[in-house]
């Protein structure tokens, strides 16, 4: 059975950090319906003003975040002691865990283009070890087909094995598309699948979805994503429903109020760290 666009969420302006100016797609009122993805941002600017100011030091406990720079860079450093730069066409993936600091610059650059998600992870994974990757250029294999490519950011595709996560599987594709050209993706018939328009619209069983886009798509199979008179890239994002409570306090996600508490607590009187 085919995969069908069963709901689209259009992004919208927003401003967060040190005030960095992105657009917000996913957040607080989908995470119901786009589980286990919490928060999508996507960032598409020509004006080093809009973002150079980062994000400074801040917490996260609960969450996986997988930040996919497309152009541009991105320099992370965090409470684990890392410190690494993304560049472009390369991903960062950043488990929080029990609790961890970081911060992430954005350099000036010709254009920053990219997306970062917020990945819910299970109740009995919420408390593991921190980690952090980054996911080099020369990890993520590109995948020619016919009126297109694939590059795998994570995950698998078909016989293809990418970076795999411990504790949230995802698979992650950025699929570029010439004019009027298709792909089809077969897909486990349970997987929770979405799609977002990076640049251009597609569509999927008729029905267009425009740039900066996120659709959640029905159960099925497969997939057929199409472009217009225009090449397009699109991102492809399957992963496995939780279906599991969620309390969210800023950069916190934790499964009960009770535990939400305790986290801020733990802020306020150092013991947030816990190695």
């Amino acid at each position: 059975m085919r995969r069908k666009v069963q709901n689209k969420v259009t992004g919208f302006p927003a401003t967060d950090g040190a005030g960095v100016k992105l657009v917000r797609v996913l957040g607080h009122g989908t995470v119901k319906e786009f589980d286990p993805i919490l928060m999508l941002d996507s960032f598409d600017s020509q004006n080093p003003e809009d973002y150079t100011a980062g994000f400074p030091m801040h917490p996260h406990r609960g969450i996986e975040t997988v930040s996919y720079v497309y152009k541009g860079k991105m320099k992370h450093k965090d409470s684990l002691g890392f410190e690494d730069t993304v560049d472009d066409g390369e991903v960062q993936w950043m488990t929080a865990g029990s609790g961890i600091l970081h911060e992430e610059q954005l350099p000036p650059s010709e254009r920053l283009l990219g997306v970062q998600l917020w990945l819910n992870l299970p109740a009995d994974k919420k408390m593991v070890e921190p980690e952090y990757h980054s996911i080099k250029n020369n990890q993520i294999q590109e995948i020619p087909f016919e009126g297109g490519k694939l590059r795998l950011l994570a995950g698998d595709y078909e016989e293809y094995k990418g970076f795999q996560g411990k504790y949230s599987p995802l698979n992650y594709y950025d699929i570029e598309l010439e004019p009027n050209s298709k792909i089809e993706i077969k897909t486990g018939s349970e997987d929770s699948i979405m799609l977002f328009t990076l640049l251009s619209g597609v569509s999927v069983e008729g029905e267009r979805i425009e740039e900066k886009t996120a659709a959640k798509l029905t159960e099925g199979s497969s997939v057929t994503i199409e472009s217009g008179a225009e090449k397009a890239k699109v991102l492809f994002i399957g992963s496995k429903t939780l279906n599991e409570g969620i309390s969210w306090g800023g950069p916190i996600v934790m499964n009960t109020e009770a535990e939400l508490k305790q986290a801020f607590i733990e802020l306020r009187n150092g013991t947030f760290i816990k190695k």
